[in-house]
């Protein structure tokens, strides 16, 4: 009963476009030019042309969105890998649309790309939103085509290549994120250059408008992903950060089974440290699937096994 109410509030979110939030500017606003964006009267064409014109975008991001949505709620290991694969070239190199801290930037000025002119963005921007108050954030694990790439590279990756940080440096070096959104968001308030923002996000790469300090930097973070895993989302990625803040909001839990405040399996299990304990830390969490899938599994997952033992042994009692 809650998922269907879950889902028809982002399905009428997404087709009605009440939530007018931030949304990724025109790639010429990313590589630092004009903040200026063209006023709404001096488009000549009527709502019906504009809307015919970003119909096919809109159609796309909408098949997309269902594909990751089938895939969250099925929680198909499979169909969350094809989704990362369609995301890597769809919104990365193909469209190139990523929320990015430039959003973030936007947002505090409230300097918005007109509606009618940018209903595809405006329809990136709610699903993301509107999810990550939902479900948390869906977009890290999913919908991010920096971060799906990184999870398609760590899946390749040789596990004997990796290095697991220690829980308590973990844990630590996850607030480095949060510094980097404020320092940041600081930074372009007393100055209002959106510049910075090459620097602290690689989503550039797809625009491919780097300079070649900035291809090997991005060289570097991407090695030493091969033995972090995940490197940047978990501990660099100010948008991250803004979604981690935001999904505290989140009005979906994750199901945990009383023997969880005792079993490790899914804390060791989980590659983005979002579970410590019994309890699962929503602003950490992308909502991989990984420890979902792990407790439903009925050979792996101690609750499972614990009720088939009783089960056994019940039966047993009743025979004697």
């Amino acid at each position: 009963m809650i998922r269907r109410v879950a889902i028809r509030l982002v399905i009428a979110a997404l087709f009605t476009f009440l939530l007018t939030l931030v949304a990724n500017p025109p790639v010429h606003a990313l590589q630092g030019q004009s903040w200026d964006f063209p006023a709404d009267d001096e488009a000549a064409p009527s709502w019906a042309q504009d809307v015919k014109d970003q119909a096919a975008d809109m159609a796309l991001f909408a098949a997309f969105a269902t594909l990751a949505l089938v895939s969250f709620f099925r929680k198909s290991e499979r169909l969350k890998y094809v989704t990362l694969a369609v995301s890597v070239v769809y919104l990365g190199f193909t469209r190139s649309q990523l929320i990015t801290i430039v959003n973030v930037f936007a947002l505090t000025r409230w300097n918005l790309p007109p509606f009618r002119h940018n209903l595809a963005w405006y329809l990136f921007a709610v699903f993301t939103l509107v999810t990550t108050v939902l479900w948390g954030r869906l977009y890290c694990g999913r919908i991010c085509a920096f971060g799906a790439m990184t999870q398609l590279m760590d899946r390749i990756v040789p596990a004997k290549l990796r290095f697991e940080l220690p829980s308590r440096i973990e844990q630590r070096a996850a607030y480095i994120k949060y510094g980097l959104l404020g320092a940041t968001v600081l930074y372009f308030l007393a100055t209002s250059d959106i510049s910075i923002y090459r620097y602290v996000e690689p989503f550039w790469m797809f625009t491919r408008v780097g300079t070649t300090g900035m291809w090997i930097g991005l060289a570097t973070l991407l090695v030493a992903t091969v033995f972090v895993r995940n490197l940047y989302c978990r501990f660099l990625c100010p948008v991250g950060a803004f979604l981690g803040l935001l999904s505290n909001l989140t009005v979906f839990r994750i199901k945990r089974w009383s023997e969880c405040n005792t079993c490790k399996i899914c804390e060791k299990k989980c590659e983005w440290g979002a579970i410590r304990g019994p309890k699962i830390v929503a602003s950490e969490c992308v909502r991989c699937d990984d420890c979902e899938r792990l407790y439903m599994d009925r050979q792996k997952c101690p609750h499972w096994l614990i009720l088939a033992r009783r089960s056994k042994v019940a039966v047993a009692a009743e025979r004697r």
